[in-house]
């Protein structure tokens, strides 16, 4: 049975994979602490005002953000060395993304939602 929730996702990965996920939910939660943690379409995913906020996910060989597109263009600069997508960031749990780029990329997230980008 696929995991229900955050927790249960989280037991199914690797101490390194874990760690570094744990660590951007815990960087997530401090800028949104309303959020409400759940899954969806199978990663880990934190909605605000029954709006999707962002996700995270893990695959074989990297970790995954996903803040949407707007943030990633807004902090392209600070983003410089990971591997991006139109929505996502990818990095290795040997470099995790910094807590204050974390925030940043939440905070403009949050922005966005309220209508205020």
């Amino acid at each position: 049975m696929p995991p229900q929730t955050i927790d249960e996702f989280l037991t199914l990965l690797s101490d390194d994979k874990r760690s570094a996920l744990e660590k951007l939910r815990k960087n997530i939660r401090a800028v949104a602490p309303k959020a409400e943690e759940c899954i969806s379409y199978g990663v880990p995913t934190f909605k605000l005002g029954g709006k999707m906020l962002v996700s995270f996910g893990a695959a074989k060989k990297h970790c995954s953000f996903y803040p949407g597109a707007l943030p990633i263009e807004t902090h392209k600069e600070a983003l410089k060395g990971y591997s991006l997508s139109k929505g996502t960031v990818r990095f290795s749990t040997v470099a995790p993304l910094p807590s204050a780029l974390v925030r940043k990329l939440v905070k403009t997230r949050m922005a966005q939602r309220a209508g205020k980008s």
